[in-house]
């Protein structure tokens, strides 16, 4: 939800409406949860939703702290 979760982009322009990538990292999900665990896996959901064109994300942040 957006209380909770939040996308920030940076690396994009936008043209005609449309948010376009210039490549390389331009976006990142934060999400707040009761655990390390809920908040991965919200910001995880989050970054999901969002497509483009050669999008790869990383799914491992957080995983230390979800292992302690």
């Amino acid at each position: 939800d957006s209380e909770t979760c939040k996308l920030f982009h940076a690396g994009t322009a936008e043209s005609d409406g449309q948010i376009l990538t210039a490549g390389g990292r331009v976006q990142c999900a934060t999400a707040l949860a009761e655990s390390v665990q809920a908040a991965q896996t919200a910001a995880l959901a989050r970054a999901d939703a969002v497509e483009f064109e050669g999008r790869w994300f990383r799914r491992d942040i957080g995983h230390r702290a979800i292992h302690r």
